[in-house]
């Protein structure tokens, strides 16, 4: 995956709803991806707040949001057999093995899987492997941007924190 876009929200006005869509998705994975630029491995895992979040933790996370939402859900598997965490809790607990250039791997692959596994599907397709029960593609896509930007804001200023030490 590209941690740039291909193309911008502001240049999608335009297009079908489908690719406004994947570019909104796109700029918030890269605005994640790219909250790791510059840091040490120590910047990166460091705890600021009282939760499990941190830097790390939040793309390791998003990877878990992509894989649960663009897998569990398109394809109905277990998140045992994706070899996912449980719960979204789990999913910032970082284990020794994860590193930077680790956890941007596994994230980029993971969006990287996202667009594959909707690729065939259209906006009112839905996805059965929820828990909710089945929802259209179009949701999903709305909630994975939701969730996404969400973190990013808390990406922007845990970074600011640690930038301003």
């Amino acid at each position: 995956m590209s941690t740039d876009p291909a193309a911008s929200a502001e240049a999608v006005v335009d297009q079908p709803l489908r690719v406004q869509f994947e570019a909104f998705l796109d700029e918030h994975r890269g605005a994640l991806d790219r909250c790791l630029d510059g840091l040490t491995e120590e910047q990166a895992r460091r705890s600021l707040v009282s939760s499990r979040t941190t830097l790390l933790g939040l793309v390791k996370h998003a990877a878990f949001v992509e894989k649960v939402w663009f897998d569990e859900a398109v394809t109905c598997r277990p998140r045992a057999e994706i070899g996912i965490p449980a719960t979204p809790d789990e999913s910032f607990v970082l284990d020794d093995a994860d590193t930077i250039a680790t956890v941007r791997r596994a994230h980029r692959a993971a969006c990287e899987a996202s667009r594959r596994a909707t690729s065939s599907l259209g906006l009112d397709d839905l996805v059965h492997g929820n828990r909710r029960g089945p929802l259209p593609l179009r949701w999903v896509y709305l909630h994975v941007l939701r969730e996404l930007a969400r973190h990013c804001g808390h990406a922007d200023i845990l970074r600011e924190q640690l930038l301003d030490e």
